[in-house]
């Protein structure tokens, strides 16, 4: 097992909507929750911020803007097309967080950082 925990979202209906619309090509029949719910970014956090529902609330209210800006930005990474108004309501709205606090590292070998 390793020190950390896991942060995933989960899209909702509005965020999707807004994915389906911002779209600067139109060329997509358009995405499903199913669809863009099947692969997700994994956030790895300290165990003690992972630890109760309620350090995974204040680690969210203090690093929501971070993980929104990171998911826009794999859809556009034009920020003239992201919402600009990217408050933690919105992101409430936009997005269900899962916390998993039990993971273990599988692979005999270090955890390499590849933007370093």
């Amino acid at each position: 097992m390793i020190n950390r925990a896991a942060i995933l979202l989960k899209y909702k209906e509005p965020a999707i909507r807004w994915v389906n619309e911002a779209d600067p090509f139109k060329d997509n029949p358009g995405f499903g929750l199913k669809d863009v719910n099947e692969e997700r970014t994994v956030y790895l956090i300290s165990d003690a911020d992972g630890d109760t529902p309620q350090t995974v609330d204040k680690w969210v209210k203090k690093n929501y803007l971070a993980l929104f800006e990171e998911e826009l930005n794999g859809w556009y990474t034009d920020p003239d097309l992201w919402s600009h108004n990217l408050t933690l309501k919105l992101f409430r709205q936009w997005f269900d967080v899962e916390c998993h606090t039990v993971l273990i590292d599988t692979v005999n070998g270090p955890i390499n950082d590849e933007d370093t």
